[in-house]
């Protein structure tokens, strides 16, 4: 306190006599004899040879000779890396013209047919889960129907960030949406005798109420080539997600996060997933007996 009151006076009186601020400077008077002792003690410690001290100092640089250096990729690697990226996209591409349906006939054509499905919360949990769009399109991806179902239940959830609902879109006043009775109904028609393709089908069966015979379903979640083991040396089977085998296989992008879902765009994906291994898939069926739970209940009749 005593030196801040010291220096404040003298600025003072400075200031009086018109002496600015800035050439005033205040030195201790131990500043010199400190000063001196400081360079005697960086001369000794200069010319000091304590063992202990060097051994300390061959130390650390034995420790920054032995520290790995950080590993960073080289432009060369970057570049391979990026190639060899674009060139396992053109493959898609490739794979996916071959299995256009130019190749098809148009009667072989007429018997696939994917649907999808989005759904809303209901119950006091919202885990309940009720039908609010049914999407459905044929072996080219033309929709053969896309509406919005009015649910007859509260809904506690419109999970319009992942569904992609809206409330007016199921609401009663909607004379674009229909009663789940008649999409139902709708749905049943279409699949008369086809054979459905989609990812994850109970799901959708589920919340549509209906059935569809197990061998003629192509189901991409429960193929075992699109499915991946768990664990590292291999496990029981996991089916994968949508849009990560749709970017893997062909080389698009859906379900993009912070989007919300669109039941055509899964529907057709899941169609063009079908398309790739079409023609492997029916062999495999038709090495397997082909008719899944259907043949079976067609020998009982037969006996």
């Amino acid at each position: 306190k005593e030196s801040k009151k010291f220096r404040k006076d003298e600025r003072r009186k400075a200031r009086a006599q018109g002496i600015s601020d800035d050439k005033i400077t205040f030195v201790s008077k131990n500043r010199s004899i400190n000063a001196n002792n400081n360079s005697d003690t960086r001369k000794t410690n200069k010319n000091s040879t304590d063992p202990e001290n060097e051994e300390h100092t061959d130390n650390n640089n034995n420790n920054n000779i032995n520290k790995p250096k950080k590993s960073f990729p080289r432009i060369n690697d970057l570049l391979n890396q990026h190639a060899q990226q674009q060139q396992q996209l053109q493959l898609r591409k490739h794979r996916l013209s071959n299995s256009t349906s130019s190749n098809i006939p148009s009667a072989l054509k007429q018997k696939y047919i994917a649907i999808d499905c989005e759904m809303v919360g209901i119950g006091p949990t919202s885990t309940k889960s009720a039908l609010a769009r049914a999407s459905a399109v044929d072996y080219d991806g033309n929709i053969l129907l896309d509406t919005f179902v009015r649910v007859p239940e509260r809904v506690t959830d419109f999970r319009t960030s992942v569904s992609g609902v809206r409330p007016k879109d199921i609401s009663v006043k909607n004379v674009n949406a229909m009663d789940p009775e008649e999409v139902r109904n709708k749905i049943g028609k279409l699949l008369l005798g086809k054979i459905l393709v989609g990812h994850a089908l109970k799901n959708d069966l589920d919340a549509l109420m209906i059935t569809h015979p197990r061998g003629d379903m192509r189901d991409t979640a429960r193929y075992k080539p699109f499915m991946r083991a768990t664990g590292r040396s291999g496990g029981k089977l996991r089916p994968r997600k949508l849009r990560d085998l749709v970017w893997e296989e062909l080389g698009k992008r859906i379900q993009v996060e912070g989007e919300s879902h669109s039941s055509v765009d899964d529907a057709r994906a899941s169609m063009e997933l079908f398309r790739c291994v079409r023609e492997r898939w029916e062999k495999e069926l038709e090495g397997k007996g082909g008719g899944g739970r259907r043949r079976k209940t067609a020998k009982k009749k037969e006996s």
